[in-house]
């Protein structure tokens, strides 16, 4: 069906940076926004970034002015460039995407499976 799998996650010193990817592939007629969630060990899942299928965006209070986010529409692809990283960024970070399968098919929440941030100090 539909699936997304995240990419760039590892392990980098404070004030580094990562560049995160999540491809969409599958029977995809159209996507809609795409969002990356973090969570850090014993916390919840927290909302980090989201871009509208028209580029508008909207950022945690956390992570405005260190992260990017930007989507690649012709290859279902949304990245997450990370700058100026922070111990307290360490986490899996997840993609979600609203996708339709068709056209007369609501949209559907896909996840991916998640790819691990780690800030050293």
């Amino acid at each position: 069906q539909v699936q997304l799998v995240e990419s760039g996650g590892g392990l980098v010193q404070a004030g580094g940076s990562l560049r995160l990817s999540c491809a969409a592939s599958g029977r995809i007629f159209s996507i809609n926004g795409m969002t990356w969630y973090r969570q850090a060990p014993a916390l919840q899942r927290e909302f980090v970034a989201a871009i509208e299928s028209g580029g508008g965006t909207n950022y945690a209070d956390s992570v405005k002015g260190r992260f990017t986010i930007s989507r690649d529409n012709a290859k279902n692809t949304v990245y997450l460039q990370m700058n100026s990283l922070k111990p307290e960024d360490t986490a899996v970070y997840y993609c979600a995407a609203s996708i339709k399968t068709s056209i007369g098919a609501p949209a559907y929440l896909y996840w991916g499976q998640g790819t691990q941030v780690t800030v050293s100090s």
